[in-house]
């Protein structure tokens, strides 16, 4: 019996070992990020793919995914679907969810991914300024606002739609 139990304290020692650097890495990952708490997030004001102004400042809803991708990143193109589902699951009403291309050379090639990638959501197209305001160092990168434009919650690299859903749900 005291065989069974250390074998599983030592199981229990190295989930926990792996937890902790899985955390200490994220930390690492993320910490270049905007912050979250009460200050507003930058401002976005671009033309979409379909040629609209769209600014964000004058954008109302709950909450706003806005969802930083490149054309040429693969996870961004694994990501993309989940993005799809996501506001399948979350009307426009509850979730607003702007996608933002970044480090593109040609519209045609943002139109390209768009298309590829059956992508629906409004596609905007980003500038180095942008990347610089919202602190974009990696794709993809999001940022999960509330209804006062603050940053409630803030992520980089593939993320699944139950992941998405979790972070888009119960923002105040």
């Amino acid at each position: 019996m005291k065989k069974k139990v250390k074998k599983a304290a030592g199981y229990a020692a190295e989930a926990a070992a792996m937890l902790a650097l899985l955390f200490l890495f994220y930390a690492y990952q993320t910490h270049g990020l905007l912050p979250t708490g009460e200050q507003a997030a930058p401002g976005l004001d671009a033309t979409s793919l379909s040629g609209e102004s769209v600014d964000l400042a004058k954008r109302s809803a709950p909450a706003t995914l806005v969802y930083f991708f490149a054309p040429w990143c693969g996870v961004c193109a694994a990501s993309s679907g989940n993005i799809e589902q996501l506001r399948k699951l979350r009307n426009e009403s509850e979730l607003d969810i702007l996608m933002v291309a970044l480090d593109w050379q040609t519209r045609a090639e943002v139109q390209d991914y768009v298309d590829r990638h059956d992508i629906t959501v409004p596609v905007l197209l980003g500038d180095s300024t942008i990347s610089e305001d919202w602190n974009v160092y990696a794709f993809p990168t999001y940022y999960m606002l509330d209804s006062k434009h603050r940053i409630a919650r803030r992520d980089l690299g593939y993320s699944t739609l139950v992941g998405l859903w979790w972070r888009s749900t119960w923002i105040d």
